[in-house]
């Protein structure tokens, strides 16, 4: 059985401001083909987890939206408009556990080449809000993930020295991410954690990297380069409550194998224990697992 889809369009004036949502059929082809999301990746998204019809860390997810916007230069997104798309497509999956939700915002139809040359002009900006049910994600949480170090092949002061490269920006350009995952599966593992060139531990292609060394829990810093993780962030305002203190700073890469246990956390797929790093085994916590999902399934907006 097909799981059920919904979709709005978001309405733009030609001045990149929105004005409105519609809900439309999404089965259905929307995109033009001469849009720059697909032809370029030239757009952002943001993804959420909606249990039972509600949106899960909204804001943290519409504050790393308009962020990642800025990055790339593309209008602000009017985010009164986004909410209430947001809330009338996840409004569809109020009986369903868990589902997901991506919003997406690209530059628009390019128009073709300036007479200078430079890069193809566009017209309004295109964006959507889409979700469908989430997959069966209880392995993943339980069980755990295997994972291989990857070197991304770019020194960790990125997002000083190169600006242009939009690294922790959310964007839709994501052929690197993909590629990493099919060399881990080629390896025998289920995902990655990306490292510097210089040596520090970074992200996964789609999660933020929590380590856990005695009663701290660690994560890498946005200054790295790396995308702000809105999940790391809400298991880290209640690290506390589970006795542990959070605390966000850089790691050698050899700490991972050493950790006395390790997360990738994400929105949809929340939180899952990494059981082994380049094939040598890694312990589960699997109590702190349970707790960390139990309160991820837990949030509200």
């Amino acid at each position: 059985m097909t799981a059920p889809e919904h979709l709005a369009l978001i309405t733009h004036r030609p001045d990149g401001v929105a004005v409105g949502f519609q809900q439309v059929d999404a089965t259905r082809p929307h995109i033009s083909v001469l849009d720059a999301g697909p032809v370029r990746g030239d757009g952002i998204f943001e993804t959420f987890s909606v249990a039972n019809g509600n949106p899960q860390a909204l804001e943290r997810h519409l504050e790393r939206f308009v962020a990642s916007a800025r990055a790339l230069d593309l209008p602000e997104p009017s985010l009164a408009v986004w909410r209430d798309a947001i809330f009338a497509v996840s409004a569809h999956f109020a009986d369903v556990d868990e589902a997901w939700l991506k919003t997406a915002l690209t530059r628009g139809v390019e128009a073709g080449p300036s007479a200078s040359g430079s890069a193809p002009e566009g017209t309004a900006p295109t964006g959507w809000v889409y979700a469908t049910e989430s997959p069966d994600f209880t392995a993943a949480r339980t069980v755990g993930v295997r994972v291989v170090a990857l070197d991304r092949g770019l020194r960790s002061d990125i997002a000083q020295s190169s600006p242009w490269l939009l690294a922790g920006a959310k964007t839709l350009s994501y052929a690197v991410n993909r590629a990493a995952q099919r060399e881990a599966a080629r390896r025998g593992a289920d995902d990655v954690v990306f490292v510097s060139s210089d040596g520090l531990l970074l992200e996964g292609p789609t999660s933020t990297l929590i380590v856990r060394q005695g009663q701290r829990l660690i994560t890498p810093p946005p200054s790295l380069g790396i995308l702000a993780g809105t999940t790391q962030a809400d298991l880290f305002e209640a690290a506390p409550l589970w006795g542990l203190t959070p605390a966000i700073e850089p790691m050698r890469a050899s700490e991972l194998a050493s950790a006395d246990a390790a997360w990738l956390v994400s929105s949809v797929r929340h939180a899952a224990p990494i059981r082994a790093v380049d094939g040598a085994p890694l312990t589960v916590d699997a109590e702190l697992s349970e707790r960390m999902n139990a309160f991820l399934r837990g949030r509200r907006a």
